[in-house]
């Protein structure tokens, strides 16, 4: 200002300062940014944050109202909105000390700032309250058609606490495990102290059935915006009550003691695929570590009769129990529109080839006594001339040195006639892979034109057969495909072994039978010993059964 005063420059007086002030409408300015401050921070969280991502606590909003209220009364203060200076102006000896008047930029500054936190988490919870839990959902019920018109009676029966344990055994396709997704949601919302646990007995199976089953029930009864849904580790919560929906695996018993919920107790259980549990007892115990507190739990198990007769689920679900429903269904329970075109067709199909295996696992029919896995097995020759018309030769290896064999199999598939046809093997212990490789080709076995497929465990052995020249890869797998390739082998029309070329084969497919728990009693669980040739097999058919059958 020095400066200004020697070139002529006006003085600038407080009355000078005042009339800019007004001149350009500071207040109104202020007021006009402050609104657009606002307004652009909840539109931006609008967009990013969730429902309850800005919660109100009543001490954060009292403590951004009192520093608002302490501002606004300086920024009204005209001695705190003008700060005050003063500097010499003029000559030495005929100067004069003049006072000026700066605007308090900072000041407004930080009282627009506080009037923005405010606005953010005011106006949020104005534009998108939380919402409301539900009081009676219950009351509402579910939507008759969401439930195969089947399970409308148990569903009554659930709403009426008729029961507290529920079976559902049936076949493929008669949505059992969908009906017992949604009977489970409408507990939970019923029953704000109530937490679910579902289980399986391996615990990474979970994840593609029991979580995803819930999962699509949640989407089918509009309940997405309410659930917190976690992949890892895999849990639910309704946002509304803090609820869980645990996951855990028999596989891993103390995950299963170690749940502690925030509140309230476990009152829904929920084991899918019963029969793969290992018996009656190992089921007892996962109840009694689930289920403690409350005065009311709901059980549910669902799964698809084991063919035996002699399987400990089977002899259990035959002892009446005043606690227990029982419900059987199958897909003709369900409308065809449900299932599809190509399901039906593929179920009719098995009922022509193979009657036996349509009951069992169409119907959910027990038709079988003992623990025999393979019921289909036919030991006949297969002849030089019929192995000529096998154009697509199937291969698989199986890899192991000792006490465990390397196994081969090389077999023909029918698949309109659903009948599979093996008839080269080669088997060897503590044969390196060059000399096995050398074996197969000598031999006339291992066809380098066509795909051999192998254990996908061993990747070095893999690696090695390539870089000898086989055109090789490893099988696909994922939880629950030793089952599901169990069961493609199983519903098959025939297994058609020619026991002379291949006795090892033959001799296990006729002997291979299901675990056994302590009791004697057969388990849906495939031993993992004396099935070499059974692995090689699943794994030579793996493009058939992963993409279930053609």
């Amino acid at each position: 200002m020095y400066g200004e005063a020697k070139a002529g420059a006006p003085t600038r007086h407080k009355s000078t300062l005042e009339k800019w002030s007004s001149d350009f409408r500071w207040q109104e300015r202020v007021r006009e940014r402050e609104a657009e401050i606002a307004a652009a921070q909840l539109e931006a969280i609008k967009q990013t944050a969730p429902i309850t991502g800005y919660a109100i606590y009543q001490k954060r909003i009292a403590d951004l109202n009192q520093l608002a209220e302490t501002l606004k009364a300086e920024v009204m203060d005209p001695n705190r909105r003008w700060t005050t200076d003063s500097h010499w102006e003029g000559g030495v000896n005929s100067g004069e000390l003049v006072e000026t008047h700066e605007f308090n930029a900072p000041l407004v500054t930080q009282y627009r700032g506080v009037l923005g936190d405010i606005a953010a988490e005011m106006g949020e919870r104005k534009a998108a309250p939380e919402p409301p839990v539900p009081t009676s959902p219950v009351a509402a019920g579910l939507p008759a058609h969401m439930l195969a018109p089947s399970f409308l009676a148990p569903y009554r029966d659930i709403r009426a606490a008729g029961h507290t344990e529920y079976v559902f055994n049936g076949g493929r396709g008669s949505t059992k495990s969908s009906a017992v997704s949604m009977f489970g949601l409408e507990l939970l919302l019923a029953n704000p102290d109530m937490h679910w646990l579902a289980v399986r007995q391996f615990a990474n199976t979970l994840r593609d059935s029991v979580y995803s089953q819930i999962q699509w029930a949640i989407g089918e009864m509009g309940l997405e915006d309410r659930f917190r849904q976690v992949r890892s580790p895999l849990e639910m919560e309704y946002l509304p009550t803090g609820q869980k929906i645990y996951f855990r695996g028999a596989d891993e018993p103390k995950k299963i003691k170690s749940i502690k919920p925030p509140f309230g107790y476990i009152g829904i259980l929920w084991l899918e695929e019963l029969d793969q549990f290992k018996g009656e007892d190992a089921v007892r115990n996962i109840e009694q570590s689930a289920i403690r507190g409350g005065d009311l739990a709901y059980k549910f198990k669902t799964y698809n009769p084991p063919r035996s007769a002699n399987n400990w689920v089977n002899k259990w679900v035959a002892v009446p129990d005043p606690q227990r429903l029982l419900h059987k269904s199958s897909y003709l329970d369900v409308p065809p529109e449900w299932l599809g075109r190509a399901f039906i067709d593929m179920a009719e199909h098995l009922k022509e080839v193979n009657p036996k295996a349509y009951e069992h696992e169409y119907l959910g029919e027990v038709n079988g006594t003992g623990g025999m896995v393979f019921e289909n097995v036919v030991l006949e020759p297969i002849t030089d001339e019929q192995i000529a018309q096998f154009d697509r030769p199937l291969q698989g290896m199986d890899w192991g040195w000792f006490p465990d064999p390397l196994h081969f199999a090389k077999m023909h598939y029918d698949a309109a006639r659903m009948t599979l046809y093996i008839y080269g093997e080669y088997r060897a212990n503590k044969t390196k892979n060059r000399q096995a490789f050398d074996d197969l080709i000598s031999k006339g076995l291992l066809s380098l034109d066509h795909l051999l497929i192998a254990d996908s465990a061993s990747p070095k052995d893999i690696a090695d057969f390539r870089s000898f020249g086989a055109n090789i890869r490893g099988a696909e797998k994922g939880p629950d495909s030793v089952s599901y390739g169990m069961k493609w082998l199983q519903s098959l029309a025939k297994i058609v072994i020619d026991n002379e070329r291949c006795p090892h084969t033959a001799d296990e497919f006729m002997n291979y039978e299901l675990e056994r728990d302590k009791d004697g009693d057969f388990i849906s669980a495939y031993p993992d010993k004396k099935n070499h040739s059974i692995d090689s097999t699943r794994y030579a058919t793996n493009l058939h059964w992963r993409r279930g059958g053609e």
